[in-house]
């Protein structure tokens, strides 16, 4: 008895880990910037992409992030309309102003039309690109 009680105190006493914000801390003023890419076409990478950048916003708050996610090659997939599964959980990120970025050279190969796209798609000439210029401006690069 007395070994149980001495063992909840010493864990009671014991404090956790946290994560602790590197400086400057997330804030409007200095929001975390994230660029995401969305390479293959199969439902589970996706959704993988998807529910990464959810749980970022759920941890810093959607005011505190600046967020793309760019899709190109089978990634593409992630931003048709016709994909209705999929296009639930990306107008879901939109509403929290995650800027979904389609690569116009894909389209041009896969023979993608614009009207094909989730409403509120934006379209680059090269998607890869867009991640090089984005990380060059200061965002973390993010492939899970």
């Amino acid at each position: 008895m007395i070994r149980k009680l001495l063992i909840i105190a010493i864990l009671s006493l014991t404090s956790y880990a946290e994560t602790q914000f590197a400086e400057p801390k997330p804030s409007m003023e200095n929001p975390r910037q994230i660029v995401f890419s969305i390479t293959s076409g199969d439902d589970e990478s996706i959704n993988h992409v998807l529910s990464s950048a959810n749980n970022v916003l759920k941890f810093y708050g959607p005011e505190n992030v600046e967020m793309e996610i760019v899709a190109y090659y089978h990634g593409i997939r992630a931003l048709l309309k016709n994909e209705k599964k999929i296009a639930v959980r990306v107008k879901a990120l939109m509403q929290y102003d995650v800027k979904f970025i389609a690569c116009g050279n894909t389209m041009e190969t896969k023979k993608i039309k614009p009207t094909q796209l989730i409403e509120g798609s934006e379209i680059v000439t090269a998607g890869i690109v867009e991640i090089l210029e984005r990380v060059k401006s200061g965002y973390i690069y993010i492939r899970p």
